[in-house]
């Protein structure tokens, strides 16, 4: 777990955002840093366990969901240091502040990989579209923007996911 130091470390910017703001998106944006770190980790997990019939295109999807969900880990930590925060990503640091549901460590079956990784999904990209909202009513639309686009690619990545799921 980071400690208070770390996580309300400022830096000087000259970002015109009022210092308070600041530091509430910052909050968000370390939150997501978090959740999508976990994120990454849990659709690299079903990447490298899953098996079956469908293995070759639900290892490639995986690995390609994995991939986005890296893209989103770092497009947050270097909004938080644009904002003058701290960035608050390492392992260990993730695992302490996710919210997301923990990855069934006793699945088998490949669809169940996949409702294990769309409902991590799901539970991230619900939380990012929040987060859109959030970010604009405290005056930071180029966050609210940055949400807006990790809810977009990860609304597309669950559709792809359900769509194994649905008959």
């Amino acid at each position: 777990m980071p400690t208070a130091r770390a996580t309300t470390r400022v830096f000087a910017t000259s970002v015109d955002l009022p210092a308070s703001d600041r530091a509430k998106v910052v909050k968000l944006l370390n939150q997501h840093l978090a959740d999508a770190a976990d994120f990454w980790s849990q659709a690299k997990q079903a990447h490298w366990n899953v098996k079956g019939p469908d293995f070759w295109q639900l290892h490639k999807l995986f690995d390609e969901v994995a991939g986005e969900a890296a893209g989103w880990v770092d497009e947050c930590a270097e909004r938080v240091t644009a904002l003058g925060g701290y960035a608050t990503g390492t392992v260990r640091m993730a695992a302490s502040g996710s919210r997301l549901p923990e990855f069934p460590t006793d699945i088998i079956d490949s669809m169940a990989y996949v409702k294990a990784v769309a409902t991590c999904l799901g539970a991230f990209t619900n939380s990012a579209r929040s987060a859109i909202d959030a970010t604009d009513k405290l005056g930071d639309a180029d966050s609210a923007d940055l949400f807006t686009e990790i809810s977009r690619c990860a609304d597309k990545y669950l559709y792809f996911l359900e769509a194994h799921l649905q008959d």
